[in-house]
């Protein structure tokens, strides 16, 4: 199988020291950076770094050090800050790394934290790294999904206010998720016949239009739809007894209203290794589930858990969908 390819995040958090414990790690699938020789270098760490000419050298060059696909940043890292003159080359890391997977050249991508507000300041027209994927590989819609051990979670509205959530929460949006978040499933973790948890909005699912009307007009009539399709959907169901742990052995995937809904209880389970996936996509793409840290590069506190995890669920990922 190629190697993965690793895109370099915002350089001035974690994501350097974390890709470079990554690669300390046993059994670590191997992957190639796509960033700046000289910033990883410069980062107080005993771990060798290589520049690589192209993906295919990566296999080889990595038993020995960590393998980096140069891509010169234009001005130097000060670390702890974000800085938005660094945006050019956090955007061209990413394309470079999708455009290694689309030519074949690597087995899936692998995403580091990013600064949202650094990248938007300095233009970058999508709210994240979902967004900006799906543009650029031509995908009308994807969808996030958290993965920790024992649970999956999806937000189906992600980075809007809260007030606006039943507003973007419609019948269609719903339906249009479970179809993408089953497809995935089957395609991409293996499970024949995937069972899906529909959370409602309210407290207590709107308790039959008491709490709220929201269940009954539009998550209701959507689970329905679905259901007829074949898809195996349970709910609306009470967001607030969904997560414990008997009720995580009936279904294999939680569509939840709003993110917080879908991050809280997947952090509050297994926080260190969560690991942040994007489905609807043809290419494979992982992310650790945490912001670039910018308050403790350096102090040698930053955990590779959830990068750890996130290498290892790409190479699972993309090694089923070349088993097909």
């Amino acid at each position: 199988m190629q190697p993965l390819a690793l895109t370099m995040g915002e350089p001035g958090g974690v994501g350097g020291e974390l890709a470079l414990k990554a690669w300390e790690t046993p059994s670590v699938p191997a992957f190639f950076m796509v960033g700046d020789p000289d910033w990883l270098s410069r980062i107080d760490m005993a771990v060798p770094i290589r520049s690589i000419d192209h993906p295919s050298d990566a296999v080889r060059v990595f038993p020995a050090a960590l393998p980096i696909l140069p891509l010169p940043l234009s001005v130097p890292v000060e670390p702890g800050m974000a800085d938005p003159r660094h945006a050019p080359t956090v955007i061209a890391s990413i394309e470079r790394a999708v455009a290694a997977v689309h030519r074949g050249e690597a087995s899936a991508v692998v995403t580091l934290p990013i600064q949202k507000e650094s990248l938007i300041s300095a233009g970058f027209p999508h709210p994240g790294h979902t967004e900006f994927l799906a543009a650029l590989t031509g995908t009308r819609r994807s969808v996030m999904m958290l993965v920790c051990k024992d649970l999956r979670t999806v937000p189906m509205t992600v980075h809007i206010p809260l007030s606006e959530v039943p507003y973007q929460l419609t019948t269609g949006l719903v339906e249009e998720t479970a179809r993408i978040v089953a497809d995935a499933l089957r395609a991409d973790f293996g499970i024949i016949a995937p069972r899906l948890a529909l959370a409602g909005l309210n407290p207590h699912a709107g308790e039959e239009g008491a709490l709220g009307k929201e269940e009954g007009a539009m998550l209701v009539p959507a689970a329905a739809k679905l259901r007829r399709e074949g898809i195996d959907i349970s709910g609306p169901l009470p967001a607030d007894t969904l997560f414990h742990s008997e009720a995580r052995t009936h279904y294999d995937v939680v569509l939840c209203a709003y993110h917080d809904q879908a991050l809280i209880p997947a952090k509050m389970l297994d926080f260190y290794n969560a690991v942040n996936v994007t489905l609807g996509l043809p290419i494979v793409r992982t992310s650790p589930d945490h912001g670039t840290a910018l308050n403790i590069v350096g102090t040698g506190r930053a955990r590779p858990d959830s990068l750890i995890a996130a290498l290892k669920l790409a190479r699972d990922m993309a090694e089923r969908r070349q088993s097909v």
